[in-house]
């Protein structure tokens, strides 16, 4: 059997005295599709962004092809790796957020080709050609020279994932990419998530559609104060919940 893609072993984080991740184990096969459903507050984002090492963690360790990202133990002493070695480990993954994060005086293929330029070290055009290839994907060639606010907020979002696809992640990130959006834009932006998926792409993503989450993952993970309670096949999980606790969520959320 192949090594995992991700691994998670024991993690843990704090913030000052809380502890928000209480030791999280999870592993994640290459072109899986797991998403992660929780009330607000269970951890679900923060575990997203240890493993892109937006935040430090205080326990355990993730590994993505085996490599141990962010910290080295040398002789039983947990070290922080140099930030040279985290920005290339960050590079393993790419990352949707809520909120678009584009330069609003850069248009959509600039936006694109910045990392491509400034990280993978591609020459302008180099660049240019692969933006044009990744807007094209996600139904945006005619807005590749227009800005930010020439644009919705679903095709926004699709720019923003245009952007973190580009770099050729071996894992993506979506941290709840439909929730600053309006109702009629969000189909727009999981119709592109659902065509990665059925690529083959590997996604972790947290989201609160559970019709989405029911129809497209491989595996669902359901977060619970800093833990995972259960996990397993949509179908067997929403359908027939194996704890009370997620039968309450399911029962509180969209899912019907």
């Amino acid at each position: 059997m192949t090594k995992p893609l991700l691994e998670m072993q024991g993690l843990r984080k704090q913030y000052g005295t809380v502890e928000v991740l209480k030791g999280v184990d999870c592993t994640m096969r290459q072109g899986e599709v797991i998403s992660i459903i929780g009330s607000s507050g269970s951890g679900k984002t923060t575990m997203l962004r240890c493993i892109n090492m937006l935040e430090e963690f205080q326990g355990g360790r993730i590994l993505i092809d085996g490599e141990a990202i962010g910290y080295d133990e040398i002789a039983g002493v947990r070290r922080r790796k140099s930030e040279k070695e985290i920005a290339r480990q960050r590079a393993l993954t790419g990352m949707a957020f809520q909120q678009f994060n584009l330069f609003p005086h850069l248009s959509a293929a600039q936006n694109v080709m910045l990392g491509l330029i400034k990280v993978k070290k591609m020459s302008r055009d180099e660049a240019r050609v692969v933006a044009e290839q990744w807007l094209g994907r996600v139904g945006l060639s005619a807005r590749a020279d227009h800005y930010p606010g020439q644009l919705s907020g679903g095709q926004q979002q699709r720019v923003a994932i245009a952007r973190a696809i580009a770099m050729n992640p071996r894992l993506m990130l979506f941290d709840e990419v439909t929730s600053a959006l309006d109702p009629e834009l969000v189909g727009e932006v999981l119709q592109v998530i659902k065509g990665l998926a059925a690529e083959g792409m590997s996604m972790l993503l947290v989201t609160h559609e559970m019709r989405f989450a029911y129809e497209v993952s491989s595996r669902v993970i359901f977060m619970n104060q800093g833990v995972i309670v259960e996990q397993g096949d949509p179908k067997e999980m929403f359908l027939r919940p194996g704890t009370e606790r997620l039968a309450e969520f399911l029962k509180s959320s969209s899912f019907q």
